[in-house]
């Protein structure tokens, strides 16, 4: 038996049923993007939802490892042939051993909160170094990396990330400079602590 009372042109939505619902949308949209999308990606967090949940750190992170590498980029641009004032300024202790091409340095430098430096060893490809780095207190963010003039590489990585400190072997990809950039994000000076020993045959500290 066929129902003959189906109705076949149900009740469209109303003008203001639809309004309604594309403001709920949109209401909804912007509160996931300040609550969500600002902290996870950029460190905002105007609602303090992001800190308990854990995203604003997330978003320090992005927004970090991305200025690092901004500033990485045209430290290589603007690298200066001599660095006496700046190890005039800084309290850096250097000392050295080489015994047939394997030599060994510890060097220390300060960072002021948001400030930014690096070291890095002349290698050719394929040697090697030892390296262990620590600060005195509070993770810093780093960016293991290299480059080569000659070679016209502005910027190979090995490693970044945000840590108190690190250990392991460093092998040069290729001929050029190898070393390692670090931020402080404390609202305290930091100091960081580099020893490396392998096959190097300079390690300087850049602008």
């Amino acid at each position: 038996m066929k129902n003959n009372n189906i109705d076949t042109n149900p009740e469209l939505p109303s003008m203001a049923k639809l309004i309604k619902s594309t403001i709920l949308a949109i209401f909804i949209a912007a509160a996931i993007l300040i609550s969500v999308v600002l902290p996870a990606e950029y460190g905002i967090d105007p609602t303090g939802i992001g800190e308990l949940i854990g995203l604003v750190k997330m978003g320090e992170i992005k927004t970090s490892l991305a200025e690092e590498a901004a500033a990485d980029r045209a430290a290589q641009k603007t690298q200066p042939d001599d660095s006496s004032e700046i190890v005039k300024e800084l309290p850096i202790e250097t000392a050295t051993k080489s015994v047939e091409n394997i030599n060994s340095d510890e060097m220390k430098i300060i960072l002021k909160p948001n400030e930014g430096k690096e070291i890095k060893l002349a290698m050719l490809k394929g040697e090697q170094v030892n390296f262990v780095w620590f600060t005195d207190g509070g993770k810093a963010n780093f960016d293991a990396h290299a480059d080569s003039k000659a070679l016209k590489i502005n910027y190979h990585n090995y490693e970044k990330g945000t840590m108190e400190r690190n250990e392991g072997t460093m092998e040069a990809a290729f001929d050029g400079k190898h070393g390692w950039f670090w931020r402080n994000r404390t609202s305290e000076n930091m100091i960081v602590t580099l020893q490396v020993s392998g096959s190097y045959s300079d390690i300087k500290l850049m602008e």
